[in-house]
Order: C-alpha cells, then sequence, then structure tokens
C-alpha cells in the first residue's frame, strides 16, 4: 500500500486495465463505495469485487486511458477515456466497441480506494445494449 492517493489510484487503474478482480480487492477498503454514472450504488469490497468480474465477463477488453491527474489531499481526480467492446456472447464486434471520455473520483485512505466514482455519457453503450435486448 502507498501513502500517496496519486500512486494507489494509478495502481487501481493499472489493476483495472490488467482485468483483475482479485488485484482490484486488495486495493479497496473493506467499506469501499463504486457510484456508477447513473448514480448506483455498490458497497463492500467482496461486492465490489464480485462485480467487476461480471463486468469483465460484458465487456472483457475494457481500458482505462489517463490523460490528467489531481490531487488533493485525499481525493483524486482523473480524466482520460474509457474504452471496450460489450459482448452478450463472449464475441467481440467492432459494431459495439465504444470509446467515450471519462471522469473518475477517488478517496484514498490508509493506502486503500475507500470510494470510487464515474462521472460518463453511457448513452452511447446503453444503445449497444439495447441492440442486442
Amino acid at each position: 500500500m502507498s501513502d500517496d492517493p496519486v500512486a494507489t489510484v494509478r495502481t487501481f487503474i493499472e489493476f483495472i486495465n490488467s482485468h483483475s478482480p482479485a488485484k482490484l480487492a486488495t486495493l479497496m477498503s473493506q467499506d469501499h463505495r463504486f457510484v456508477d454514472s447513473a448514480g448506483a450504488v455498490i458497497r463492500g469490497r467482496e461486492e465490489m469485487r464480485k462485480a467487476w468480474i461480471r463486468y469483465f465477463v460484458l465487456i472483457p477488453d475494457y481500458h482505462i486511458d489517463v490523460e490528467e491527474v489531481f490531487a488533493s489531499s485525499t481525493t483524486v481526480a482523473v480524466f482520460g477515456r474509457a474504452r471496450g467492446t460489450y459482448t452478450a456472447d463472449g464475441t467481440l464486434r467492432s459494431e459495439d466497441r465504444w470509446d467515450l471520455p471519462v471522469a473518475w473520483r477517488a478517496e484514498v485512505h490508509d493506502g486503500l480506494i475507500q470510494s470510487w466514482q464515474v462521472y460518463q455519457d453511457n448513452e452511447p453503450v446503453r444503445h449497444i445494449i439495447a441492440r442486442h435486448g
């Protein structure tokens, strides 16, 4: 665990990009709180580990590209892009690929991510998912 909140967040993003829910769990606090772009909340390290497993099944090539990072004490803001391909059946099709600007807000305490919030317009992704009904 790092005492540097920015380093912790950068490592968390590396673990996201490597699609490793087990490694992600090592950086989440026990009371971890995830808030998606629609405002839905998942609470707890184990629940979020399971959610990452499900997410990587639906978007197996999910990737975050960091453009800028700002920090103030224990709050870290990340700006960049997220990309991936939605799959309902395990097949990655180019028409189901998306690449969108995103911001993330993290609260880091004692070297662990206590809160991870995503700010993204998910409408393009919802349209892709809806096509698969």
